[in-house]
């Protein structure tokens, strides 16, 4: 196939995977100011249940040592278009990038992501998702 393609789907790949990240960390940080500011939208059963099950998924992931399977993805296609890519995790890898961190070993990013599931485990208990009826789940003080 034509390397453009494969260029586009890593390019797609990359963007698919950014999205995923902002919406952990963006959606954890909504979450808390919605907390404070007693916005009812962050109680929403569903975006909560999403929101937890993607940050498992990093966790469970990064405890097992398995590289994401965007990461793996985009990396494939970058090679079938002909194109250089980074090693190893894509969050360590554009935290470093960003960053400029000298070698900072893997568990340093597995304790940071197992910290931040922990996080959104908590907003479950300090500010509850409730039903679309206003039924308080089992989270509920």
């Amino acid at each position: 196939m034509n390397p453009l393609f494969w260029k586009l789907l890593a390019d797609i790949t990359v963007t698919l995977h950014v999205a995923f990240v902002a919406f952990v960390v963006a959606g954890q940080l909504l979450i808390l100011i919605g907390a404070v500011r007693g916005w009812s939208w962050i109680r929403n059963v569903w975006f909560r249940g999403l929101h937890l099950a993607a940050i498992v998924v990093v966790v469970l992931e990064a405890w097992a040592g398995v590289t994401c399977p965007l990461t793996v993805w985009e990396q494939d296609f970058r090679a079938r278009a002909g194109q250089t890519s980074y090693t190893g995790d894509f969050i360590a890898h554009w935290l470093h990038e960003l960053l400029f961190f000298e070698d900072v070993p893997e568990h340093i990013f597995t304790a940071c992501y197992s910290a931040f599931g922990a996080a959104v485990l908590l907003t479950f208990w300090l500010a509850p998702p409730r039903r679309s009826c206003g039924a308080p789940l089992v989270f509920d003080k």
